[in-house]
């Protein structure tokens, strides 16, 4: 199980440690891609040019980005994941990374459980 919380602005959010450090990562649910990283961590994680994709965004805008593979260790396993790198300090956690998992959001007491389906 991976504990979060809910920001103050109604944001669900989990802790992930990459490449040594902890990152606030936002579970967007609008996003229904893997992950969205910072820029910086594209070398640490030694991300693996895997080509290009289509984003679809928010008021039905289209980008097309570069896609890498990455490692990243989620919930206490090592997975194997498509992620974008931007220029930002957090990192944007979509559904496909939760795929396997329910998610519990209690709003009034600003908590998060992502518990993985089956456990």
């Amino acid at each position: 199980m991976i504990q979060g919380s809910v920001s103050n602005d109604g944001v669900p959010t989990i802790v992930l440690s990459v490449a040594g450090r902890d990152w606030l990562a936002v579970v967007d649910t609008g996003f229904s891609g893997d992950l969205e990283l910072p820029e910086q961590l594209r070398d640490p994680l030694h991300a693996q040019f895997k080509g290009q994709t289509l984003s679809l965004l928010a008021g039905g805008q289209s980008v097309i980005e570069d896609a890498y593979t990455v490692s990243i260790e989620f919930d206490g396993h090592i997975v194997q994941a498509e992620a974008t790198f931007v220029p930002a300090q957090e990192i944007l956690d979509g559904t496909n990374m939760v795929r396997t998992y329910r998610m519990e959001a209690a709003f009034p007491a600003q908590t998060v459980e992502l518990m993985r389906r089956g456990s």
